[in-house]
């Protein structure tokens, strides 16, 4: 399945995103209150800058303690994001997901950002793919 079935699958409303200058304190309540576990750190709301999830602020927690809340997103984030196409295949994606060991990958088009895929839509995509070929093969071997 490509990436752009994927996309089609997710809710309207586009990727949650923040600046990059905000607290660490304010985006943990954006994470809590959209119940996600990754922002895109944009200045504006396209370009992406980098990427702040649950485990880089719980890894500040651990380091730092709460003090890391008052800190900017900029100083927490993953900068260095690898990103895929909506061309791209699922499998493709979740390989990229797995060898990585993250868990959301934004959707580029042009330098600009299209959408978030999570590890869990290339999951379900996959499953689905399986399914399918399972039913295909059955059709065949049952004479359908």
């Amino acid at each position: 399945m490509l990436v752009s079935k994927i996309l089609e699958t997710k809710p309207e409303g586009g990727v949650i995103s923040v600046k990059p200058n905000s607290t660490v304190g304010d985006a943990t309540k954006v994470l809590s209150d959209k119940r996600i576990g990754t922002l895109v750190v944009s200045t504006d709301g396209d370009t992406l800058e980098g990427i702040l999830s649950e485990r880089d602020i719980v890894r500040a927690l651990g380091v730092a303690g709460p003090s890391c809340l008052d800190q900017k997103v900029h100083e927490l984030m993953t900068a260095k994001i690898i990103t895929c196409e909506p061309t791209e295949q699922a499998d493709s994606v979740l390989a990229k997901m797995t060898e990585g060991r993250f868990r959301h990958m934004p959707v580029m088009v042009d330098g600009k950002m299209v959408g978030l895929i999570s590890i869990g839509d290339a999951v379900k995509a996959r499953l689905a793919e399986l399914s399918m070929e399972k039913d295909a093969l059955q059709g065949m071997i049952m004479g359908h």
